[in-house]
């Protein structure tokens, strides 16, 4: 059984994403691997902060090179859709967990490559920011 204080120490965690902004410091500094591990991980928290204050554009290690290569795994025929069952699971290994239930294309099991990369974006979008939004 936890105490109140480690039920008041989690759900602190928990409101400030501070897990998240751990985890994605540090797969960014495993994937950059910086000579100054220090001064980039001050440079991420700076952007972090620029992406809060500006509404820029979030950093994430996934581009759309590499959700293309995710579709055309998933996809290896090419023809342009994957199930909802690849769909899913997909989105689940990239680390996201809330997603569009009820995706286009969901009625014929046939998601589109456009449908997956606009929500794998958002989702890793939502993952990658670690303030609230």
């Amino acid at each position: 059984m936890s105490t109140l204080r480690e039920e008041e120490a989690a759900e602190y965690l928990r409101n400030h994403k501070v897990m998240e902004l751990m985890d994605n410091l540090t797969s960014s500094l495993f994937f950059h691997r910086p000579e100054r591990p220090k001064e980039f991980l001050v440079s991420q928290l700076e952007k972090l902060k620029a992406t809060r204050d500006h509404a820029a554009e979030s950093h994430c290690l996934f581009d759309d090179s590499n959700l293309d290569a995710v579709f055309g795994i998933l996809d290896p025929t090419n023809q342009g859709y994957i199930s909802y069952a690849q769909y899913k699971e997909a989105l689940m290994t990239l680390g996201i967990k809330n997603f569009t239930e009820c995706p286009e294309g969901l009625d014929n099991n046939r998601i589109s490559r456009e449908t997956f990369q606009r929500e794998a974006k958002e989702g890793l979008a939502r993952r990658a920011a670690t303030f609230k939004m």
